[in-house]
């Protein structure tokens, strides 16, 4: 409907002599008495028309009035120039209808036109298992990839392994002090070492693998093996994870192939800090490589290479972007932990010396999730060490309520994850309530069935919508309505937690309504016509929660 009403507009203002602006705000207004869509378009035109806005909001009312036709029921000046329009009845089920006919068609807009996209997330250290922050982050990766692939994106899915380093030779080393527990010899665990029981876990499945050859050695003779094995054994558990959260990507990039020589060629990272230094962006000072990151708007110049010869990770950040870049991709998007918000300021400023536009690339960043129990916070896992996984949610609550609930909120706000609301079978449940919206439409249809009433009308779009006359059967049509300007408004902003808000808003406008109204009647027009009704808000429903990565049981 809003973009109906964008398009009358459009057609109003020219037929005003007035250039229409390339964007015509157009929404919901604050009260719902005041109609059904509103815009400040007038007042947005006063500086230029050097009128008045009510003066100039009465000629676009006016010619709306004129050139609506049918669709408008009432055009309304409000406040110092608001244009509220009251949509007729005859056109919002003529564009019901057409929810039923053509499906997603209607609802998802192409905005993307085929552009390509790549969305990097989790990329957590293979160190430890996935806590809820990555699963809060798989939950935005995972549903904005799907949201931008139905909006008409081709996106494809990267996690970013990092797999160098320090913190992986730091696994290493606590898995071989575990590995020589287990096989009762004695090495120190690091002070900084990993402690959770997936270290012993680790190790002795290494045990068991090998028979306990490496008993007694030094670190150092089989440091690299322990290291490389214990990152491939905890990737593979990564893997798992995300599979049983339903995420799943198309590359898994890593970190290590990028310090590797290519045959005839310099590593990915040298051949970038190279091409860097050649443009003259690297310099040397007290022993290391510096990038002037401050000539492209960073606080401070940032060390790509130490004293010792060893790379900074922003070294191979650098060269994992620009290998991004030069795939071809249309946009890049990183999520990140809200932690790395400084960091988004020196990428940016590398791309840029590399010679690409650095708003090609968009980080969004994802706040932590404090985990509660009936409002008090949980006590840290056994099996982590340090922090609750994200599979022991996942066991207890189920993938749909984890990611529903991860996606409630805007990424970059925190959230407070309760566990006993997830398992209520109640309202409080956001998830629950809306697939069970969705369960309770599709028993309406059994019912129908065994009332011997045929849905072959209802859910072709063929019944008599017109039949629809109770005030809470307009306000849902009228919400249903809404869903492709919410679909395109949350793609192009990139929030798919926007989707979220929609669907509990139409599952709260349904619940009532199947509590106070029959659907199955024993007037069998009005029956097809509720039937109807209720079909198109099954659509939505699951074209949203297909959109979230949730699904849409028949039966709870």
């Amino acid at each position: 409907m809003f973009a109906s009403v964008e398009n009358s507009l459009r057609q109003a203002l020219k037929a005003l002599g007035m250039e229409p602006p390339e964007r015509i705000e157009v929404g919901a207004p604050r009260e719902e008495a005041w109609g059904d869509l509103s815009t400040p378009i007038a007042m947005s035109l006063s500086k230029q028309l050097k009128k008045p806005p009510r003066e100039i909001a009465q000629a676009i009312a006016a010619k709306l009035s004129e050139t609506g036709g049918a669709a408008f029921e009432k055009v309304e000046i409000a406040g110092p120039g608001f244009i509220n329009v009251i949509f007729s009845r005859d056109f919002i089920m003529e564009k019901l209808g057409r929810i039923l006919s053509e499906g997603q068609a209607f609802l998802r807009a192409d905005i993307g036109k085929g552009k390509t996209v790549q969305v990097e997330f989790v990329s957590a250290n293979p160190t430890g298992p996935l806590h809820l922050g990555h699963g809060r982050g798989a939950a935005v990766g995972a549903a904005l990839s799907n949201l931008l692939a139905a909006a008409g994106f081709k996106v494809t899915k990267e996690y970013y392994v990092n797999d160098a380093g320090r913190q992986v030779a730091l696994l290493g080393v606590s898995v071989f002090a575990r590995y020589q527990e287990l096989c009762g010899a004695d090495y120190p665990l690091p002070e900084d070492g990993y402690r959770g029981d997936y270290i012993m876990d680790i190790a002795r499945q290494i045990r068991d693998a090998e028979g306990g050859k490496y008993k007694g050695q030094d670190f150092a003779q089989a440091g690299t093996y322990f290291a490389e094995k214990s990152c491939a054994m905890m990737l593979a558990a990564i893997k798992k994870d995300l599979e049983g959260f339903g995420v799943v990507f198309d590359i898994w990039q890593s970190e290590k192939e990028l310090y590797e020589k290519r045959e005839g060629m310099e590593s990915e990272v040298d051949g970038a800090i190279n091409f860097l230094r050649a443009k003259g962006f690297v310099y040397d000072s007290e022993g290391a490589a510096w990038f002037r990151a401050t000539l492209f708007g960073d606080e401070k110049d940032r060390v790509l290479k130490k004293g010792g010869g060893q790379y900074t990770y922003f070294a191979s950040d650098i060269a994992y972007h620009k290998l991004k870049v030069d795939a071809g991709y249309d946009e890049l998007i990183d999520i990140w932990g809200a932690d790395h918000h400084g960091y988004i300021p020196r990428v940016k400023a590398a791309l840029e010396a590399l010679g690409y536009n650095r708003e090609k690339l968009r980080v969004l960043l994802v706040q932590i999730v404090n985990l509660l129990r009936g409002g008090k916070p949980v006590q840290m896992s056994k099996r982590a060490g340090e922090f609750v996984t994200l599979k022991e949610v996942i066991d207890e609550v189920g993938a749909d309520t984890t990611r529903f609930i991860f996606l409630t909120r805007r990424p970059d706000s925190h959230l407070d994850f309760d566990l006993e609301t997830a398992k209520a079978a109640s309202a409080e449940n956001p998830v629950y309530y809306v697939q069970y919206a969705f369960a309770r439409i599709n028993s309406i249809f059994r019912h129908a069935r065994e009332k011997g009433i045929s849905e072959d009308e209802a859910r072709t779009g063929q019944a008599d919508l017109r039949l629809l006359s109770e005030p809470e059967e307009l306000k849902l049509a009228k919400k249903l309505l809404a869903y492709p300007t919410v679909f395109e408004g949350t793609a192009r902003a990139h929030e798919p937690h926007r989707i979220t808000y929609y669907l509990q808003e139409l599952a709260g406008l349904f619940h009532p309504y199947y509590n106070r109204h029959k659907v199955v009647t024993d007037d069998a027009g009005l029956t097809r016509a509720r039937l109807a009704l209720v079909e198109a808000i099954s659509i939505v429903l699951k074209d949203g929660l297909s959109i979230l990565g949730v699904s849409a049981p028949e039966r709870m």
